[in-house]
């Protein structure tokens, strides 16, 4: 018996024995989590039947993508692009520009890598209706992107937001609205599927999302043709993860498109400021960063982000991150453009 406690021991200060491989939608993982987790609130946002394969797939930026990041903004626009306005503490791009409805916006992508192609349009979207001051409102097409743009990558099976990004100024975005919706040239083609057991959505198996196919033609029920319907940018770049320039890129030109390692904690996340704390990396995700504050009464900094994981994950949604550290790499993969209005 005293042996056995001996080897017990051992393996213990070894790590052979350790809750790395604890199942991430579990009690006993979300109990991990809560004990670690300072600044944010951890909960259940898939249930246990969920399928892992449908959590890694939900990661869709490629490992190559930083192969195509693209020129930096003052390379771009020149050197003083970034500088001038004065930085307040907090910034939201809702409140910012209330006319503008879809900053507000969470949207879902469904069983399908194409979060890169999901944080490109949502950001271009806003940007338009910004850029026109509020006097164009602008879906564009994540269907039409994640399925026409071949040198974006993989489809649903992962691509490039830098390339995203350098597309829409070659080619043009079509506009489409939800999975659903019947709005725009293109709507969304991946069904939603169901985050908890008792909802009306299909269940999230990891297998429905196969990449859909480019048709350059609009639904039958849109009466404008696909050509005409196309909204371009006028350039494209990158901003480096200079705090105060991806800040002042926000404040001025709308809200951009990230990109971050995803650790298995991430998917609990409720409220609060998100910083890793458990677990292992499951992969590279793109967002939309639309502004940042600092979090009462800790003081911790945080960039505010929505996702594209429907409503009913995180905080409806939407959720924060440490700010200033280059945390998970938040600040180092940053995409924008200028929309043609």
């Amino acid at each position: 018996m005293r042996l056995l406690i001996l080897c017990f021991v051992l393996a213990l200060s070894q790590g052979a024995i350790s809750d790395d491989n604890v199942h991430i939608l579990s009690d006993e993982f979300i109990a991990i989590v809560r004990s670690k987790a300072k600044t944010w609130t951890v909960g259940r946002n898939f249930h246990e039947s969920v399928s892992l394969s449908h959590i890694h797939r939900l990661m869709g930026v490629h490992p190559d993508a930083h192969k195509f990041a693209l020129p930096n903004k003052k390379l771009v626009l020149g050197e003083d692009a970034v500088q001038g306005a004065e930085l307040p503490e907090d910034f939201d791009a809702r409140t910012n520009w209330p006319d503008c409805p879809t900053i507000k916006e969470i949207r879902d992508q469904g069983s399908c890598g194409s979060c890169w192609a999901f944080g490109a349009v949502e950001a271009m979207s806003d940007r338009v209706c910004i850029h026109s001051k509020g006097s164009l409102n602008f879906h564009f097409s994540a269907d039409d992107l994640v399925s026409c743009c071949h040198t974006c990558g993989f489809g649903c099976n992962g691509g490039f937001p830098g390339a995203a990004w350098s597309y829409w100024t070659r080619k043009g975005i079509v506009s489409g609205g939800a999975f659903g919706s019947n709005q725009g040239c293109r709507p969304y083609e991946i069904a939603p599927c169901e985050h908890h057991v008792n909802g009306t959505r299909p269940p999230c198996d990891g297998e429905h999302g196969k990449t859909p196919h480019c048709q350059h033609q609009c639904q039958s029920s849109y009466s404008i043709a696909y050509d005409k319907d196309k909204h371009y940018g006028t350039k494209a770049y990158s901003v480096g993860r200079n705090v105060q320039d991806i800040q002042r890129e926000i404040m001025t030109n709308g809200p951009v498109e990230g990109a971050f390692t995803v650790y298995e904690d991430l998917i609990l996340y409720k409220d609060g400021v998100y910083q890793h704390v458990h677990g292992k990396e499951l992969g590279g995700h793109a967002i939309r960063i639309l502004g940042w504050g600092v979090q009462k009464p800790d003081g911790t900094p945080y960039w505010l982000i929505a996702n594209s994981w429907n409503t009913d994950w995180g905080n409806n949604g939407f959720f924060k991150i440490l700010r200033g550290e280059d945390h998970c790499g938040i600040e180092s993969s940053i995409s924008a453009g200028l929309p043609k209005v």
